[in-house]
């Protein structure tokens, strides 16, 4: 259920800048808090796709409902205020411009993911085209060859005759 999940990603987001608060002023490097940092992108991309998301299972009295409707939305908004409010408190501990420049960072790393994961698609499918075309080839020269066959027993059966 799309609720489940949206608490699960608001659970995570509130666990993770929980962390991130308790620790933030003993932290030497960025290092020490950077998986709570992930978990607080992870919570919040769920919350924003359970939010997104088309509940198939349920029915429309649920999908639609202004209860379910005001969750997610709440849910979503607490996300970001959560978000924000990480990003202060860590552009206060290390300087103006590090929570920008994290997820910058992190933006260039995901686009760059979806590259690589397009281009080995990419690979992928030229690879397949590649084998098929060289299957056709393998047929029609097989072809050529039994028909070559089945012509030269044909005439040495006639020529026998």
């Amino acid at each position: 259920m799309v609720v489940a999940e949206v608490l699960t990603g608001i659970a995570l987001v509130q666990k993770s800048v929980e962390f991130i608060k308790s620790n933030i002023s003993t932290a030497n490097d960025i290092r020490d808090i950077a998986s709570s940092i992930d978990d607080l992108f992870a919570g919040e991309k769920q919350t924003q796709q359970a939010r997104n998301k088309k509940s198939s299972g349920s029915g429309l009295g649920d999908q639609f409902g202004v209860d379910t409707v005001a969750k997610e939305v709440i849910d979503a908004r607490l996300a970001q205020e959560k978000l924000q409010e990480v990003a202060t408190l860590v552009d206060l501990r290390f300087g103006h411009g590090t929570w920008s420049g994290i997820v910058a960072e992190r933006a260039k790393r995901i686009q760059e993911a979806k590259e690589a994961a397009a281009a080995e698609r990419r690979r992928i499918i030229k690879e397949a085209r590649e084998f098929e075309e060289n299957m056709k080839q393998c047929a029609i020269v097989a072809f050529v060859i039994i028909a070559a066959i089945g012509l030269f027993v044909g005439l040495f059966m006639v020529i026998l005759k």
